[in-house]
């Protein structure tokens, strides 16, 4: 159990596979629900794994499910994977859990769901491409809409995340974010990492959705930080 849960305890803990996602919640906090108390565990092995063999595998499940379930069992209120490669372990991790635990990505999915019908993926890292349009799909089984997916990998700037290059990172995806919305009615950037390519892309053809804010907010609601209210009005 890590020590700051078991100590303290806290209302969202939260499994990353990449450290940088730590100031970017803990920013959002402090915008959102300034005082809610978090704790972070990292473990880019869980990725890493995956990349290696180009999909999850039976093992990479298996201890993605123990790490959320031990955050589960830590006192937090809501339990989050931040990493949407393994978003569907979180939801197969909340069946055995007595806490939520949800990924990321999910309340941005049944947003994108209700606002368009051509929705476009944007991805950095192909084997993100196949789970976040189950989850799409998924999200659209459940409200009853039918969608058409549009697929754009942009994994020729995976290596400058790799490498710590993020402004590099975020450019890459931004110069490319304008043809892509030229053929689709909404796009949804599949990884919580490319979020700052939105506000670097200006004005586009097609609106732009990324899991943080709208995953987080939710997250906060769950655990009693955030009205419903609150959070319909809050900026997406």
């Amino acid at each position: 159990m890590p020590p700051s849960l078991a100590q303290h305890g806290a209302a969202i803990a939260f499994l990353h596979t990449a450290a940088l996602h730590i100031e970017t919640f803990e920013r959002l906090r402090d915008e959102i629900a300034p005082g809610l108390r978090l704790t972070h565990v990292v473990r880019e092995d869980l990725l890493a794994a995956t990349e290696k063999a180009g999909g999850i595998t039976p093992a990479v499940s298996l201890r993605t499910q123990e790490a959320l379930l031990a955050l589960a069992e830590g006192g937090a209120r809501v339990v989050v994977c931040t990493c949407s490669t393994l978003g569907a372990e979180a939801e197969k991790a909340a069946g055995e859990a007595e806490v939520p635990v949800m990924r990321i990505d999910r309340p941005m999915a049944d947003r994108a769901v209700r606002q368009a019908r051509r929705i476009g993926i944007c991805a950095a890292l192909a084997p993100t491409l196949q789970p976040t349009r189950a989850l799409l799909e998924s999200s659209a089984a459940r409200a009853g809409r039918d969608v058409e997916l549009r697929e754009f990998l942009f994994d020729d700037v995976w290596p400058a995340f790799r490498a710590g290059r993020l402004d590099d990172y975020h450019a890459g995806i931004a110069a490319r974010l304008g043809e892509a919305a030229a053929h689709v009615d909404l796009l949804v950037l599949a990884q919580a990492s490319m979020a700052p390519a939105a506000r670097l892309a200006g004005a586009l053809a097609a609106p732009v959705l990324s899991s943080p804010r709208i995953g987080f907010t939710e997250a906060a609601r769950i655990a009693g930080a955030v009205s419903r209210e609150a959070a319909h009005h809050l900026p997406h």
